[in-house]
């Protein structure tokens, strides 16, 4: 099943059921294997983990053992499922590219109004980056963890020096693995990032925020979708006969909004104080968008513009409320 824009919804489907499913398996096992993984260690008595109720069996060796083992096989296995299915389908999307760190620095300045985020494709550079390491760090806990289990089979002689070493190697990438994990979920304290929690979910995510944050991907998602290959045809026409016609004024007869009359809709334009980064952004379209008739929201962050459609009569009033209340202000001509 290709990607594709669901016109109904304003949606974009990202992840398929396959990919829902592999990342809930890969998430839940990997949490498993880190409490388990620590309760194989004296510490969740000696910290009184134990002593919160129903986690009685903490502190018992033999439960986290059990535990362990078959959060690590199921983990395994999805590692394995994931590179051969994904690898025989060429899927590359998430492999890091060359200025991905660059751009992910850059991407994070953004968001606290320095600069410009770079466009992106279906994944940012900085998810990238986070596939890498995580798999990179995955991969040493299950080669260090076989040699783990190895080294209990019966008839096997392994150098206790290769064991220690095994061991600690496979100590250290827990604690990084869980590091991760919490940067992970961390980037979700910044505001921008949230509306992808849903699509984890239901494999979906806004039309609106894939056209402001992953742009490449959007315009990919048109060449090969016909609705929207037509519709963009049928806007690139108009705003070629647009251009042919006199332009009026920015602030005629004391409104703040330009408009002009074509056929069954007003392009309008409007100043707006207080917007600095690409969250800014994010939260004028979607309070504009929000309002019955209006569409086709843009927002020119430096010169501090946002120009939009409108389908039918929507008073200034109107408009001035939904950007008030999303924490900006038009600026009256």
């Amino acid at each position: 099943m290709q990607n594709r824009i669901v016109i109904d919804k304003e949606a974009v489907i990202r992840h398929r059921p396959t990919e829902i499913i592999e990342h809930w398996l890969l998430a839940l096992s990997g949490l498993f294997l880190i409490f388990s993984g620590f309760g194989e260690l004296p510490m969740y008595k000696r910290y009184m983990v134990t002593q919160i109720p129903g986690l009685g069996w903490a502190g018992d060796f033999f439960i986290n053992l059990k535990i362990h083992y078959l959060a690590g096989i199921v983990f395994v296995s999805v590692m394995i499922f994931h590179a051969l299915y994904h690898g025989w389908l060429g899927h590359r999307g998430l492999m890091p590219r060359r200025g991905d760190l660059k751009a992910s620095v850059i991407t994070l300045l953004s968001i606290f109004g320095f600069g410009e985020e770079p466009k992106s494709h279906k994944y940012l550079p900085e998810q990238r980056l986070a596939y890498a390491y995580l798999g990179a760090v995955g991969l040493i806990l299950v080669l260090t963890g076989l040699v783990k289990v190895i080294k209990n089979l019966p008839g096997v002689s392994i150098s206790p020096v290769w064991i220690t070493s095994m061991t600690l190697i496979h100590t250290f990438a827990t604690i990084f693995f869980l590091l991760g994990v919490l940067a992970h979920l961390a980037a979700l304290i910044f505001k921008v990032n949230r509306p992808l929690v849903k699509s984890i979910f239901t494999g979906r995510v806004d039309l609106g925020y894939v056209q402001d944050r992953h742009t490449i991907w959007y315009d990919e998602l048109r060449e090969t979708n016909p609705i929207e290959k037509e519709k963009a045809r049928v806007e690139v026409a108009a705003d070629a006969g647009h251009e042919e016609g006199p332009k009026p004024p920015m602030c005629e007869g004391g409104n703040e909004i330009q408009a002009r009359k074509e056929e069954n809709t007003m392009a309008s334009t409007i100043k707006v104080k207080g917007m600095s980064c690409q969250h800014c952004v994010m939260s004028v379209k979607k309070a504009l968008s929000q309002l019955e008739g209006i569409q086709n929201v843009e927002v020119d962050l430096q010169k501090g513009e946002v120009r939009f459609d409108t389908t039918k009569q929507v008073t200034s009033d109107t408009i001035e409320k939904a950007i008030l209340d999303a924490g900006y202000q038009v600026v009256q001509c």
